[in-house]
Formats: structure tokens, sequence, C-alpha cells
């Protein structure tokens, strides 16, 4: 299985750059990922349009919320069940425009408070590292 963060806009703090780069290398020692950082939503659609078959999760304040031992759990049944690709899509300050709101049903919640969109990116690829040392049994997700 790999991991997609399909991301409007740039990532531009040098500090959540610097954590989102460190998780992301984390992750890749569990699992192949892949940032993609695109101008815009139609370059979003382009995108998602390119790899048809792969799941699609986008964050969304009014998405389903999930522990972190939940998110395991989905992630290793969708790696179980021969998942070949998972995307995140992550949107920008202005977040995302309704037709791709409309075109991506699953969505996921990181919280119920409201965070800037680059802190939700470092906060996306830390719970996904989480993740994947809940199903390896790291003493990490202690």
């Amino acid at each position: 299985m790999r991991i997609r963060l399909l991301m409007l806009g740039k990532t531009r703090r040098p500090e959540f750059r610097a954590s989102l780069d460190d998780y992301v290398k984390r992750i890749s020692h569990q699992c192949p990922i892949e940032v993609t950082e695109v101008r815009d939503a139609d370059a979003a659609v382009k995108r998602l349009d390119a790899d048809r078959a792969a799941t699609v999760m986008m964050l969304d304040a009014a998405g389903k919320s999930f522990t972190s031992e939940a998110l395991a759990k989905w992630l290793g049944d969708h790696r179980d069940s021969g998942t070949r690709e998972i995307t995140f899509l992550c949107g920008d300050a202005d977040g995302f425009p309704e037709t791709l709101r409309q075109r991506v049903k699953q969505k996921l919640s990181l919280s119920a408070m409201t965070f800037s969109h680059e802190l939700a990116r470092v906060m996306l690829a830390e719970q996904l590292y989480r993740a994947f040392a809940i199903i390896s049994g790291s003493a990490y997700a202690r």
C-alpha cells in the first residue's frame, strides 16, 4: 500500500515544513509515502483523475472523527484488503470548493477545533506515523 498526501498549496512556514518532512521520513520506513503539493483544486482534480483506483480521504472539519487506534485499524484493514493507494486530500487556507467536496465521499476530521491548514498537515502526518506504530506494536504509540 502507498500513501499520498495531496495538498492544495504549499507548506511555507519552515517549522511546519520540517515537522512534516520528519514524519514523512519516519512513515517511509513503514510504507511508501509521497507528498504532492498542487496549486489549486483544479490541479487536485487532475491528480485524482490520474489515479481513480486510489481510496481518497479528505480532511474536513465535518468529517468522521477517529481515535488513533481506529485510524490504525482503518489503515490496517485497507492494507490487508489489498488497497494499493490511499490519498489524503489536504486543503489550503480557503478549504475546498464545493465541487471537490462533493466528489470525495470519505472525510476525516482531525478535531472539533479549527487549526491552520499547515498545522493540520503536520497533525495528519503525525497521526499516520502513530497509526503505523500502533499496527507494528512500536513503543511510540504508547
